[in-house]
């Protein structure tokens, strides 16, 4: 079997059980389990939540993204080889290492195979939050324009490109299209204040005003942790996101959690820390790639302003990129998660047949 057969690009075809439409992301797939899947699972597999919690089977794909297109690479590479599964595991290991340290726990109760997650559907917090420690990327774009309050937070004068902040800076934005709220638009993706989110903390899907701090305290402690991490094997945690959401245990009540997928390259900036000692950059993330597609096209402007979408678009359904490009993408996906987790990244022969093995093998979710 070929490298590019490995490679799993569609991910919502699998038959699995549900009674609602299958949700697409860019990466992910989400099937919702039927009420009786859910309530036999959670009672079969012993899972620590309300018995009559709805479950669902998050399928990760190899499909990699940027500039808010989906790219492919010649020799019918549809995906970057060990993508998924690379995500899955860095996630993993992070939502494992902030329950045992006593954070939070995350919406996965089961890990069937290295794509798949089955998750406890959550409530999620309209809100994405991005932990900044250094002065880089569209933050740095802004602050050579001389914008110098982000979210609320008043940056001081004379920073210089790539520099380490004082503080942690965490910037947050709207989830979606959000609705009467005074002073914030009705846009996806809307940079928001603290102060806004304490002041409409139902409108965000808080519980409390008190939620907010914990989830202030969540997103410190989360952050640090993945930073110290990540230090001590040379690496520079520049940025990650975060998103949260409540879950209900199985003494009914409500808690809020990590959701989504923290700390990897997909959704982090991370910088090998000896080059950056040595005052060069080395990008251990998605951002290479970003950089990579600016240097492969000769007119980047296309990538980078959103006016010229449509040709954006063009342009990634009508160009493969060259096999070493995307292996570049496979070589650092693959090398981050195996150093983070201590375990090596296996690719499976043939993913969607595996997946479809084990859930009707393992956990009759497979309808016939």
């Amino acid at each position: 079997m070929s490298l590019a057969e490995k490679v799993l690009e569609v991910n919502n075809d699998l038959p699995i059980r549900t009674d609602e439409p299958v949700h697409s992301g860019k990466v992910r797939s989400v099937y919702w389990l039927t009420k009786e899947d859910s309530a036999r699972l959670i009672a079969e597999r012993n899972y620590p939540i309300a018995p009559d919690a709805p479950l669902a089977i998050m399928v990760i794909s190899d499909r990699i993204s940027a500039f808010e297109c989906i790219w492919q690479g010649e020799g019918g590479m549809r995906g970057v080889p060990g993508k998924g599964a690379s995500l899955n595991a860095i996630s993993n290991h992070w939502f494992r290492l902030f329950r045992e340290k006593g954070l939070a726990d995350s919406h996965i109760l089961e890990i069937p195979h290295p794509l798949v997650w089955i998750v406890q559907k959550a409530r999620p917090v309209m809100i994405e939050a991005i932990a900044r420690q250094y002065i880089t990327g569209s933050m740095w774009r802004a602050y050579e324009k001389r914008e110098r309050n982000f979210c609320g937070i008043s940056v001081a004068d004379g920073l210089r490109k790539d520099q380490k902040l004082h503080k942690l800076l965490i910037t947050p934005s709207t989830k979606g299209i959000l609705t009467g709220i005074p002073g914030v638009p009705e846009q996806d993706d809307v940079n928001i204040t603290r102060q806004d989110i304490v002041d409409n903390f139902e409108a965000f899907r808080f519980r409390s005003k008190a939620d907010v701090d914990i989830y202030e305290k969540l997103l410190y402690e989360g952050f640090n942790l993945i930073s110290k991490s990540l230090a001590s094997l040379d690496q520079v945690l520049v940025d990650t996101k975060f998103e949260f959401g409540y879950v209900t245990d199985k003494d009914g009540n409500e808690k809020l959690i990590y959701m989504d997928e923290v700390g990897t390259p997909d959704s982090s900036r991370i910088w090998d820390k000896p080059s950056y000692q040595a005052g060069n950059i080395v990008e251990n993330s998605k951002e290479g790639f970003r950089q990579a597609l600016l240097n492969y096209f000769p007119e980047p402007d296309i990538l980078l302003n959103k006016s010229r979408m449509e040709e954006r678009n063009a342009l990634a359904i009508s160009n493969e990129l060259p096999l070493e490009i995307i292996m570049s993408v496979s070589a650092t996906y693959t090398r981050m998660a195996e150093r983070i987790t201590s375990e090596k990244i296996i690719l499976p022969d043939n993913p969607k047949a595996e997946i479809t093995e084990i859930l009707r093998n393992e956990f009759g979710l497979i309808g016939e």
